[in-house]
């Protein structure tokens, strides 16, 4: 299949399943027990009041009136406003997404040195200590919950060796050293959650290709190790890392949620949870939105880049 129709077939599944997101969200946050005019209002309101409220945010109309004129915002880029601070959502959720973006390239940039270095390491010696060692810790990594790692990462770096703050609380006004410093444990947190996963596909993918017939003929042809290595073996290995970048990715900008509420970090997930506590109706519509968008391209992207390295997918 040529990789320009490809890509086209991607990008029209992802415009539709963003349009089913878009639908699923209006009812399900439609559908939430109470009265959005009411909680804006606070317990016994005026009804006189309550009805001008009601008016003003469209809910005297019926749901399928709603949903249309809803609809047709979104696709306009008109978000609304928040109902517990006024602010439009856009900026709220821009600011959001900002901070997801910044712990995201911080963590890319510790993620893929370590998953490339360990397993490169573990592979050119498979089945020693090293490897068993390496193995033994990733495994310890892997079995302790997210927020109990980010707690003691927190712990031995913020009160027992206190070298970084303890809450990655960041704004406008924040230096770019303050937004460094903040970045360090969360971001330490998350590369090492899914650096872990990764380190063991990458593993497994380089012990495979290592093994291969035509590796074995390029070092019959006097090739170097390092240059079988990192010139025949490594790009092959890539592809199957691949899948797990793009949910890093993801994970990042959406389900990142305990350890940004671990280290009070302002990012996508921890705006998320606040909303929800808040029943802050048109942020969390925002919220699902952006973060189903962020998924759906991660994933047309790693698709892309997977037939790209590897075109033997192309023909099927």
């Amino acid at each position: 299949m040529p990789l320009a129709l490809f890509i086209g077939r991607r990008v029209a599944v992802g415009v539709l399943t963003v349009l089913l997101v878009l639908t699923a969200v209006f009812f399900v946050t439609a559908l939430l027990p109470g009265d959005v005019a009411t909680r804006i209002l606070g317990r016994s309101p005026d009804p006189g009041q309550l009805a001008i409220l009601r008016q003003s945010l469209g809910l005297d109309l019926p749901l399928l009136s709603r949903f249309a004129s809803w609809f047709l915002n979104m696709l306009t880029g008109d978000f609304g406003t928040s109902l517990v601070t006024g602010k439009p959502v856009t900026s709220i959720v821009g600011s959001a997404l900002w901070n997801s973006t910044l712990l995201s390239i911080f963590v890319l940039c510790v993620y893929f040195p370590l998953t490339v270095g360990l397993a490169v390491i573990q592979a050119v010696r498979v089945d020693t200590k090293t490897d068993t060692l390496l193995s033994a810790i990733a495994l310890i990594i892997q079995s302790i919950p997210d927020f109990l790692l980010g707690t003691l990462i927190l712990l031995l770096f913020a009160k027992i060796i206190p070298i970084l703050p303890p809450r990655s609380t960041i704004d406008s006004s924040s230096s770019n050293l303050e937004v460094l410093r903040a970045l360090v444990l969360p971001g330490i947190t998350v590369a090492l959650v899914m650096g872990t996963y990764a380190t063991r596909f990458l593993r497994d993918s380089l012990i495979d290709v290592l093994n291969s017939d035509y590796v074995r003929m390029a070092r019959l042809n006097g090739i170097g190790e390092r240059t079988v290595l990192w010139r025949h073996a490594f790009p092959n290995a890539l592809v199957p890392v691949m899948t797990v970048t793009s949910l890093t990715l993801t994970y990042l900008f959406g389900g990142v949620v305990v350890v940004e509420r671990v280290f009070s970090y302002p990012g996508m997930g921890q705006l998320l949870v606040g909303s929800l506590l808040q029943m802050d109706i048109p942020v969390i519509q925002a919220t699902v939105l952006f973060a189903a968008g962020v998924y759906i391209l991660g994933n047309i992207l790693v698709d892309t880049l997977t037939l790209y390295f590897n075109p033997r997918l192309r023909q099927r």
